[in-house]
């Protein structure tokens, strides 16, 4: 990779960084008082930052993956397709963080040297699993990472939300289960094994005993049951919109970042 581009790489990084370390502070603030008056302003500035940083990384292009992601960030729906006109603060911040996340993931991608895109942020990073303890689930949890990413940009929405749920279960039960019964026990667990709850179970749990936060509650309903959209083979069964598979991908991202806080 020329030095120039690399340069540049590291430099969007940083400032990428940058800006989801104050997109954190601004949510827990948001979150405890969504009238702080210093917050908003801060928030304000804030999204305006994004927005120059989101055009730089797009080349000014509307329609780059990018770009629309930033701009569904502030889109909320409901069931039915009717945009929501009041959302709360904290939940527009904890949206454009998972926009940040994915430029990230594909800016770290270019540096590894995983793209022969000179765009910097061309598409969509597989996300390295270090943080995973189980380290034979680590390279099975990769390749889903990279069939979602593959499979949403294809507009297989069935595929890809598949795949993001599959992997948030994954991610969340391996940290339960390092965590072990025992240690779980004041969070209020279900009877029987890890292996044997619920997967809203196992979301509830690993809030409840502080190893992920509150990103989950954005989790589509289609993709808590998941399961139930496949087959005895595992295909698709159900048609699945392009909002859910994005928002999927979304709180995975968050997730992800949960787990693994010092990436």
């Amino acid at each position: 990779m020329d030095e120039s581009l690399r340069a540049q790489i590291d430099s969007n990084l940083s400032h990428l960084d940058s800006l989801i370390r104050r997109g954190r502070r601004l949510r827990e603030t948001l979150a405890e008082n969504p009238s702080d008056l210093s917050a908003l302003v801060a928030n304000r500035a804030w999204q305006q930052d994004i927005g120059v940083a989101i055009n730089q990384l797009s080349g000014g292009s509307k329609a780059h993956w990018l770009a629309r992601a930033f701009s569904e960030a502030f889109l909320l729906r409901t069931a039915s397709g009717q945009v929501i006109e009041a959302v709360a603060p904290a939940e527009i911040v904890e949206r454009l963080v998972g926009v940040l996340d994915q430029a990230v993931l594909s800016l770290s991608r270019m540096n590894d040297g995983q793209s022969g895109s000179t765009s910097p942020a061309a598409a969509p990073l597989p996300r390295r699993f270090e943080f995973v303890h189980n380290v034979e689930l680590r390279p099975v949890v990769e390749q889903a990472y990279t069939d979602s990413r593959d499979a949403l940009e294809q507009g297989q929405y069935d595929t890809a939300l598949i795949n993001s749920s599959g992997i948030l279960e994954a991610i969340v039960t391996d940290a339960l289960e390092h965590q072990g019964l025992n240690a779980l026990t004041e969070a209020g667990v279900p009877a029987g094994k890890i292996a044997d709850w619920s997967f809203n179970d196992r979301l509830a749990v690993a809030e409840r005993a502080g190893l992920i936060r509150g990103g989950c509650a954005r989790l589509p309903e289609i993709a808590r049951k998941y399961r139930d959209l496949t087959d005895a083979d595992g295909n698709p069964q159900l048609t699945v919109t392009e909002r859910d598979a994005r928002r999927t991908t979304q709180v995975l991202h968050v997730v992800m970042r949960d787990l693994d806080p010092g990436r």
